[in-house]
């Protein structure tokens, strides 16, 4: 599906309870010319093929390199086999280089990106990576300045909220985000968030992250004092099972940063406001 005038989505439900709304992974340049591919999904073997697929309904496009927002295993899974697709470089995060080298056999094919680094496409174009820790400590977003789109990973998703491995730096990630323009998130899962929803959806997560520490503070009052007690007063009753590791994730990461804010006491796995 063309999203804009340059930006392509191969969408995949992948039918898991944790991307609520299906899977993407996007083709960013003109078909005519040369294109970059952003994620390669999941190790399976269908997905990988949808991919390769994708790219040849597109008229097989010269790819000059694949760009990778995290290294969890649902974006860099069909890596090798995209990679040997198209014969072209990996650029990720320093944190990923390693791994990915290894995973695909050469290490000069993974080409680490720097923070702010603009990677170029014909036309005058390009594509700035960056750098967004949260979610992991490898996390990248690239900003795609002529389209407006801001393709997002996990940092945002566009059927629901994220899971978060250190608040405090995700929060900073959301906020830098909103320094650059863009109408169009383009998230790692679920649908596309078009104009012009996504010139403020960023916003509405910092206020989303905001309202949930609210509520945390609210049960701490309550005398609730343990994550699994804080997750089970605070999110749905009906939560999907497969659901409430990271819903229990998320409540830990915010507990951490109101310790670290000096507004909790933390006492072996139970937590206080602080008096």
């Amino acid at each position: 599906m063309q999203i804009t005038p340059h930006v392509y989505n191969m969408h995949i439900d992948d039918d898991s309870p944790s991307h609520p709304g299906g899977s993407n992974n996007f083709f960013v340049g003109d078909p005519d010319l040369e294109m970059v591919i952003i994620d390669t999904g999941d190790y399976q073997r269908d997905w990988s093929a949808a991919i390769i697929d994708y790219h040849i309904d597109l008229g097989r496009p010269q790819i000059s390199s694949i760009l990778i927002t995290h290294g969890h295993m649902d974006h860099i899974g069909g890596l090798d086999k995209i990679q040997e697709a198209t014969n072209c470089v990996v650029r990720c995060h320093p944190l990923l280089r390693s791994s990915l080298a290894k995973l695909l056999g050469n290490d000069d094919i993974v080409i680490p990106l720097e923070d702010h680094e603009k990677i170029p496409l014909p036309g005058n174009f390009d594509i700035q990576a960056l750098y967004t820790p949260g979610h992991s400590l490898d996390h990248i977003c690239y900003h795609f300045a002529q389209d407006r789109v801001m393709f997002t990973g996990d940092t945002v998703l566009g059927a629901s909220s994220t899971s978060v491995h250190d608040l405090r730096s995700y929060l900073k990630s959301l906020e830098s985000l909103t320094k650059y323009d863009h109408d169009v998130i383009c998230p790692g899962h679920g649908p596309v968030v078009p104009a012009p929803r996504g010139l403020n959806y960023i916003k509405k997560q910092i206020e989303h992250r905001q309202a949930r520490e609210d509520q945390i503070i609210y049960v701490l009052q309550e005398g609730l004092l343990t994550v699994p007690e804080i997750a089970n007063a605070i999110y749905p009753k009906r939560l999907l099972v497969s659901l409430r590791s990271s819903a229990e994730k998320n409540v830990a990461a915010h507990l951490e940063k109101l310790v670290e804010d000096g507004r909790v006491n933390k006492e072996l796995s139970s937590f206080t406001l602080r008096i």
